[in-house]
């Protein structure tokens, strides 16, 4: 029997914590604002057209496994520190992972070829090359146990590597674009592809096998809006802290939530603005696209609460405690529980491109034109409270 999403193992030790609820995650506000995060557009020469894309874009967030680090990727072929700026003038650079060490990263190239690259921050040196793909890398992730990380690419295929090694270890051939992602015990990993609404699970130890489980995401609330409904563009995934759920990111104005033992869809999580446009006035196209979507959504790492970024600016907040459960066979007819948001905290200037919470400490990042850090406003009226909770880390 294949093996199923499972939690990582308590700590024995675990540091002292405070439980997230729902009156602290609707005080979170700005704490500090990085306006030169990323490099001004250069104004246009006299005569020169400027560009129709607006200002450049962080498009990517990373924590490192402590929460001590972040590291942001832009549209200025930067990525950054808090306190360092590094450029891929030559390559780009785009969806940074850290490793296991806070010193070096993994990233995707933006341009000159397909190559995954392996780079230490602290003498900004490449350590590999991770060369096979033969189109552009739009999904990256480092698994949670070990130095192996996963790579999807438009070239319609994954590959799975091992950071001491450049050569690819394994590969899936896909029929659309995928997405990927590892559930935290590291024995599972999930591959999403357009086109075909599938989702599909792989016991790690065993991927050249048939996945053990097919997920169809099919929403039966879309027909309400239009027929036949729009389709749906999945644009990231991630699994809950106790394996049990699938959070799945989409370019349009929702996001899903789903069974990852079985397969059911149990809530829809509307109230935002989806990414797949640039700007709140431009009119969706008829096939559904990636746009600026994909790092926009994530867990809080308690997995209570899902937090999505959002093309006006602000941050949605979902409560996700009491998802239904769902039992028997799959039935795609059968609506998820419509979410709105808890809270929709505004702050961000322009559109919330990028969401991170941080994986240990009460703050979250948030990224477009500009990246804003959050905390919880210590003038409430629970200011003690909120002081404590600064202190402490996250379970």
């Amino acid at each position: 029997m294949a093996p199923q999403p499972q939690p990582q193992p308590a700590n024995q030790n675990p540091p002292q914590t405070m439980t997230l609820t729902n009156q602290l995650m609707g005080k979170f506000k700005p704490a500090k604002i990085f306006k030169g995060a990323v490099e001004a557009t250069p104004p246009p020469s006299p005569g020169g057209r400027t560009s129709s894309n607006g200002p450049k874009h962080i498009t990517g967030i990373s924590f490192d496994d402590r929460g001590d680090q972040v590291i942001t990727a832009a549209e200025d072929e930067t990525f950054r520190l808090p306190l360092k700026t590094l450029h891929s003038k030559k390559y780009g650079v785009d969806l940074p992972r850290f490793t296991h060490k806070n010193t070096s990263i993994v990233h995707a190239s933006t341009k000159e070829d397909d190559t995954v690259r392996y780079h230490s921050l602290h003498d900004n040196k490449y350590l590999q090359y991770f060369k096979g793909h033969k189109d552009r890398v739009v999904s990256l992730e480092v698994s949670p146990v070990d130095d192996c990380f996963m790579s999807g690419s438009m070239d319609k295929t994954v590959r799975l590597w091992d950071l001491r090694t450049p050569t690819c270890r394994g590969l899936l051939a896909l029929p659309s674009t995928p997405i990927v992602t590892y559930d935290l015990s590291g024995l599972v990993f999930a591959v999403a592809v357009n086109h075909y609404s599938r989702i599909l699970l792989y016991d790690h130890a065993s991927f050249d096998k048939a996945p053990f489980l097919t997920i169809t995401l099919e929403d039966p609330t879309l027909s309400l809006i239009s027929y036949p409904p729009r389709p749906i563009y999945m644009t990231s995934m991630s699994f809950s802290s106790n394996g049990k759920y699938l959070l799945v990111g989409c370019s349009g104005d929702a996001h899903y939530i789903l069974d990852s033992f079985e397969g059911h869809l149990l809530a829809k999580l509307e109230g935002h603005t989806g990414l797949e446009r640039r700007r709140m006035g431009t009119p969706p196209s008829i096939e559904p696209s990636k746009g600026n979507s994909g790092e926009e959504v994530c867990w809080t790492p308690d997995s209570k609460y899902v937090i999505s970024g959002s093309l006006d600016g602000k941050i949605a907040i979902w409560d996700v405690q009491d998802l239904p459960t769902r039992e028997g066979p799959i039935d795609l007819k059968v609506p998820p529980l419509r979410l709105q948001p808890l809270a929709s905290l505004e702050g961000h200037p322009g559109p919330s491109r990028c969401v991170r919470f941080n994986p240990r400490y009460a703050m979250m990042c948030t990224a477009g034109a500009e990246l804003a850090f959050w905390l919880p406003d210590k003038s409430a009226d629970d200011d003690e409270v909120a002081r404590e909770l600064l202190k402490k880390k996250v379970p």
